[in-house]
């Protein structure tokens, strides 16, 4: 039986393939609007303009610097720190006043008003005036300083520590030892941290001074780490099972260095933001334990501290605490900015923005 259907002949058509194209370093790189990493890039393309390669750190600090208030803060905080490290040591070298200093004169054992001498003439030695002992206030402010701030830096990495680890080893491990890991921490969390410091401080309560602002670093530090541990356990469980955990997996890499050498680097941004937040809650916890009498003790003093004894005294010596509650609310509102600032130059969602 003969087939009289038309025979159709496919045309075998070749396609050449495109040539890889080689980069070197230095080359300038043209990307399309829908393949843009930022608002800039779109115009840049649009403009026909050249584009050069970006990370997320860039990025994000790009965003950073456009948020006013962050930069604000970040300076605030900058020039508070530099002040509190370098300034007693330069008050010491050109008067010779000390934080600690009592003078030997019983007239000056009294509380002078800010830029006035004993005789109530105008003088540069205490821009910010006495105590009730004689002890030069800007002296003391800025110990204050370094102590508020060395609590609340210690006492968030020892908490950033003991989260980021507790964190991860929960998220990645999964199952029964992930919610028996988690449980625990629901427990902690049913408990009020303030008393757990207080108790802590009052066990292991030191002889020195010294030794009682080490136990404020871990005792603070211990009960920070809750929050902390729950982001990054979050963070864990998304990653873990991405292209790149797997591939170390398969090339036999231990369940530890998978953790803490893959992982965990990648959960840094949320981590940056959080420590940025905890360093002025630390800061506040810490002033209301020296309010309470378990925080630093003299002869050492932090702002809480010096606040403390500026309420005794605020109907005839106001200035004792104007300025270091001052001095420690200006700190604390430029962490928050900074903090705020951070997450939002940090959040992915933002990057289109």
């Amino acid at each position: 039986m003969n087939d009289n259907r038309p025979k159709v002949e496919q045309a075998k058509t070749e396609v050449a393939a495109e040539p890889v194209p080689q980069y070197r370093a230095g080359d300038v790189i043209h990307t399309a609007p829908e393949f843009a990493v930022a608002d800039a890039d779109v115009f840049a393309v649009e403009r026909g303009d050249a584009i050069a390669g970006t990370s997320l750190w860039r990025d994000a600090w790009r965003r950073l610097l456009k948020n006013k208030l962050a930069v604000f803060g970040m300076i605030v905080v900058v020039i508070i720190t530099l002040v509190s490290v370098t300034g007693p040591f330069l008050i010491k070298l050109l008067t010779g006043l000390t934080p600690d200093y009592i003078p030997s004169d019983v007239s000056l054992l009294r509380s002078i008003p800010p830029f006035t001498a004993a005789d109530g003439s105008f003088s540069w030695i205490h821009p910010m005036g006495t105590d009730n002992q004689g002890r030069d206030l800007l002296a003391r402010v800025l110990q204050g300083g370094q102590i508020s701030l060395m609590v609340g830096v210690i006492a968030t990495l020892v908490s950033l520590i003991i989260g980021v680890s507790y964190g991860a080893i929960a998220g990645y491990l999964g199952g029964r030892i992930d919610n028996l890991m988690m449980r625990f921490v629901d427990v902690l969390y049913s408990l009020p941290y303030i008393i757990i410091v207080i108790v802590l401080l009052f066990l292991f309560r030191s002889a020195t001074a010294r030794g009682q602002v080490v136990l404020l670093f871990f005792a603070l530090g211990s009960v920070s780490w809750l929050t902390m541990a729950r982001i990054v356990r979050g963070q864990v469980l998304s990653l873990k099972n991405q292209e790149f955990v797997l591939a170390a997996r398969a090339t036999g890499v231990s369940t530890p260095r998978i953790i803490f050498r893959h992982i965990v680097p990648n959960t840094l941004g949320p981590v940056i933001v959080y420590a940025t937040l905890t360093i002025p809650t630390v800061m506040l916890t810490e002033a209301f334990l020296s309010f309470l009498g378990f925080g630093v003790q003299p002869p050492l003093a932090s702002w809480g501290s010096l606040v403390t004894d500026g309420i005794q005294n605020i109907g005839i010596f106001p200035w004792q605490l104007v300025f270091p509650g001052v001095t420690m609310a200006l700190t604390l509102f430029s962490l928050n900015f900074l903090g705020d600032g951070l997450r939002d130059a940090l959040d992915p969602q933002t990057r289109k923005q």
